[in-house]
């Protein structure tokens, strides 16, 4: 498989199959082969995670599929004035959080997110993976300790769901806006799944939080599972067992 990190929470996965692009609403892509459905995962409408304007790539590429949050949905009088051809419709699949869909070869399961839309579990020809949108253990400074507390049960609740479900690719929240707490969120789920590769994600173009994380870790194992992002564009080859 190869992995390319685009940009903020979008990345593109290809597999020998399929390309699979998540939460992209800007950066560089790479030129998608007609030989391969492209599915475009949308998991929640913040202008950070997603981009009305994929739509207009079905103008370009015929095998490609949208899988949007509910909270994307756009009405036939919205797409028509945004200069988008109503076909396009039939070309979405919207979802809700906590549902099992079946788009072709993919298998997708979705979470409840702690902030807006759904987080995707989604399995593909033997290769599962996790991305997460903004599900993450949000705690601020100031926020209160019943609201902080709130959400750590809500976050842990949809991470558990995971605990026994093969992942061989991670994208999950690093955000360096939270300060002393970056990590909680990322923390807890290397302690509570089996994710083979671990890609942080969210954070501002803001990648120096990571090392010091990894060498922090008392676990070599978790932080061996952590992928080090460095810049936007970033190409990672992994073996497909």
């Amino acid at each position: 498989m190869k992995i390319t990190y685009i940009h903020h929470s979008a990345f593109l996965v290809e597999t020998e199959s399929a390309y699979l692009l998540f939460d992209y609403f800007q950066g560089k892509l790479p030129e998608f082969s007609e030989e391969k459905p492209l599915y475009v995962f949308a998991s929640h409408k913040h202008r950070d995670h997603f981009d009305m304007d994929v739509l207009h790539w079905a103008e370009r590429y015929s095998n490609i599929h949208y899988i949007f949050s509910k909270d994307c949905r756009m009405s036939p009088h919205f797409l028509e004035k945004h200069g988008f051809d109503l076909s396009v419709r039939e070309l979405i699949t919207y979802v809700s959080p906590c549902e099992k869909y079946q788009v072709d070869d993919l298998e997708i399961e979705t979470l409840r997110s702690t902030d807006a839309g759904v987080a995707f579990y989604v399995k593909t020809n033997g290769a599962s993976f996790y991305h997460a949108g903004d599900l993450n253990n949000w705690k601020w400074d100031g926020a209160g300790e019943l609201v902080n507390g709130i959400m750590d049960v809500n976050y842990k609740n949809q991470i558990k769901k995971l605990a026994k479900k093969d992942i061989n690719l991670a994208f999950v929240p690093f955000d360096p806006k939270l300060g002393m707490y970056q990590s909680l969120g990322m923390e807890y789920f290397l302690e509570n799944t089996n994710a083979e590769y671990v890609f942080p994600m969210h954070m501002w173009q803001d990648y120096s939080g990571i090392q010091p994380f990894i060498k922090r870790l008392s676990n070599q194992a978790m932080a061996d599972r952590i992928v080090p992002i460095v810049h936007e564009n970033q190409v990672f080859e992994i073996r497909e067992e």
